[in-house]
């Protein structure tokens, strides 16, 4: 692609009306969620950094606005609804727009069915599961007035196959993107287009804290996965994405 028209493409991204386009990212503190707000930020969205650890939205923040773009850090238990709700009417306050909705904050509890706790369960089940079905519940009246929007839900290998003593996990991973695609089809007719993202294994502390053994070498870069969220937004009007997976070339959970 050319100079030209890659600006070109960028600012159809980042622009709606004439007017920035604003991205709201859950678990944007790290990982993954925040190599998303390194590529969105790059083409020119402004950002709602959301995070259950305030200081890592800070931190992210922080580092982006040295970088010259506009984010607001806000700490977000996606799991409280109430607290959704009043987060999403604040950020619409502040920024005036919502466009994009990235549910991507995440847990997982790696244990035997027998020594799941009931509440690990509950844990996995809303923050993966429920979170998602609460920003969009708050967000998709305010898309649906401006007349479309974006919803991408980063899903995982693992809502397609099942491995040991992931229980939880995999029942919230296949869920999100059984909510995903219901609410591709839900949304199509009000202009919001929903997506979800099915990563591969990335060198993120998601992976690498909890399995220290772990080879990176057959993981992959979270902003390869984030440029394929980039990608998922950047589709014309008359073209949506419903499902794309993202896999590690050396990816072992995936034939």
């Amino acid at each position: 692609m050319s100079t030209t028209m890659q600006s070109a493409s960028q600012e159809s991204l980042s622009k709606s009306d004439g007017k920035t386009r604003v991205a709201f990212v859950t678990g944007g503190g790290r990982g993954l969620g925040a190599a998303i707000c390194d590529v969105l930020a790059e083409d020119g969205f402004s950002l709602v950094i959301a995070d259950i650890n305030a200081a890592a939205a800070r931190d992210t923040a922080g580092r982006l606005r040295d970088a010259g773009h506009h984010v607001h850090a806000v700490a977000l238990d996606v799991t409280n609804g109430t607290q959704v709700k009043q987060v999403v009417d604040e950020m619409i306050g502040h920024f005036g727009r919502i466009d994009a909705l990235i549910n991507n904050a995440a847990v997982d509890v790696t244990l035997p069915i027998d020594e799941l706790e009931v509440d690990d369960w509950q844990r996995v089940m809303q923050t993966n599961l429920s979170g998602p079905f609460l920003l969009a519940r708050s967000l998709v009246p305010h898309m649906r007035e401006r007349g479309g929007g974006y919803i991408v839900n980063i899903a995982s290998t693992a809502s397609r196959r099942a491995w040991p003593n992931a229980a939880a996990y995999h029942a919230s991973k296949w869920g999100l993107l059984g909510l995903s695609h219901a609410l591709h089809a839900e949304l199509r007719p009000h202009g919001i287009k929903v997506s979800a993202v099915l990563a591969g294994g990335m060198r993120t502390p998601f992976l690498l804290d909890r399995f220290p053994d772990i080879d990176p070498g057959v993981l992959q870069d979270p902003h390869n996965v984030a440029k394929a969220v980039r990608f998922a937004l950047s589709q014309p009007d008359e073209t949506v994405i419903p499902e794309i997976m993202v896999l590690p070339m050396r990816e072992s959970s995936w034939p």
